[in-house]
Formats: structure tokens, C-alpha cells, sequence
């Protein structure tokens, strides 16, 4: 606590010294896995609070240089970001920085923490897309994880992933596609099926 800089409500202040030290140390404790070539990349999700006009994109980069030696995606979560008059620089911030943009499945609606259905490659050997289940309800009002992700993927929207999933492909070397409606079994159901209809070998990748 002595090292880092808080506020006077006794809260961490963010700075990109302490974000390069946390990466080193995270870094370190997952060398045994990057060492085994178990790690495919870093996911970096953001809160729906990091928006537009309180946070710049640019808070991001000494945490992405520090990590650089392993892929990066990362999520956005506030709509702001991809709205008309700027998705254009924040593709292109992405692209500069190589980070993986973050394609996601979700309740659609207008409400900020809702983000548009964007696919884009932004960095040729990596495809990122989360699949966090349609439960509109429970997204909005939910007390907990388990209401919010609550949701069990028909076949139709499967293949709505799957073809997403493909049309990525096309554009880079791999595609990742992550369930996060993760209630139960949820999500390595929703994955298992999504392969079958796809044609490919159900099982640990």
C-alpha cells in the first residue's frame, strides 16, 4: 500500500507505472502456462463505467505495451465507443495498439451498457467474440452474475454465432469464440453444440 498512490477516500489511483508492475507480476505467475504454449491470449474487460468523455482509450496503452508479448483483446462495454461519430478512431486505436477487438452476442436495445453487434478483425492473427447470452431481462435487472447470464442458446442462434464465427475467419488467423452465459452447464453446453452444428469435433480444443 505504501508503493501506490491513493486517494483520500484510501482508493487506488490508477497510473501507468502500477499498471506496468501489476503486468510484470502477472506475467510472471503465468510464465509456467505461456511456457507450455497454453496461453492463446489476454482478455481485457472493461467496466461499463470506463466511457467516453471519463475515460480515454489511451489509459489503456501502458497496460497493452506491457503485455505485448502475448495477444490482447479487449471488451468494451459501454455503446458509447462504437456509436456513429466514433467507431471509426476506436477501431483505429485498436488497430495501432494490435489489439484484438471484442465482437459480442447480447440482449439487443439502446441502453448504454449495450453495445452493438460489431464484427471487426483488428489484428490479422486473432478474432475475439463473447457470447454472453440474450436474457434482456435479467441483463437489466439482475441482482447477481447468475440472473444477468442466465440464458440457455437456442440452435437458430448457435448457428447466428457460428456463422459470425466463420465470416471472422475469413479475415484472421484464429477466431475465438467464448461463452459467458454461465449459469450451470450453460455456457460448455452452448460450445458443444455450437461445434456440432458447425460440422467440427466436439471436444477440448
Amino acid at each position: 500500500r505504501d508503493a501506490v498512490d491513493l486517494t483520500p477516500r484510501g482508493r487506488v489511483r490508477p497510473s501507468p507505472e502500477l499498471d506496468r508492475e501489476l503486468a510484470r507480476r502477472y506475467l510472471d505467475a503465468v510464465a509456467p502456462l505461456a511456457g507450455a504454449g497454453k496461453l492463446s491470449s489476454f482478455l481485457l474487460q472493461l467496466s461499463p463505467a470506463f466511457k467516453p468523455g471519463v475515460k480515454r482509450l489511451e489509459d489503456l496503452d501502458a497496460l497493452l505495451e506491457a503485455l505485448a508479448p502475448h495477444p490482447v483483446a479487449v471488451e468494451l462495454r459501454h455503446r458509447g465507443w462504437l456509436d456513429p461519430e466514433r467507431v471509426e478512431a476506436t477501431l483505429g486505436w485498436y488497430e495501432d495498439r494490435r489489439a484484438a477487438f471484442v465482437a459480442v452476442d447480447e440482449p439487443r436495445g439502446k441502453a448504454p451498457t449495450l453495445v452493438p453487434m460489431i464484427d471487426a478483425v483488428t489484428r490479422e492473427d486473432l478474432a475475439y467474440l463473447r457470447a454472453h447470452g440474450r436474457n434482456a431481462r435479467g441483463w437489466m435487472h439482475g441482482r447477481s452474475v447468475a440472473e444477468r447470464f442466465a440464458y440457455r442458446y437456442k440452435d437458430r442462434e448457435l448457428r447466428e454465432i457460428g456463422r459470425r464465427a466463420e465470416e471472422l475467419a475469413a479475415a484472421a488467423g484464429t477466431v475465438r469464440v467464448m461463452f459467458n452465459n454461465n449459469r450451470g452447464s450453460d455456457a460448455p453446453e452452448a460450445a458443444t453444440r455450437m461445434r456440432e452444428l458447425l460440422g467440427q469435433e466436439a471436444g477440448v480444443a
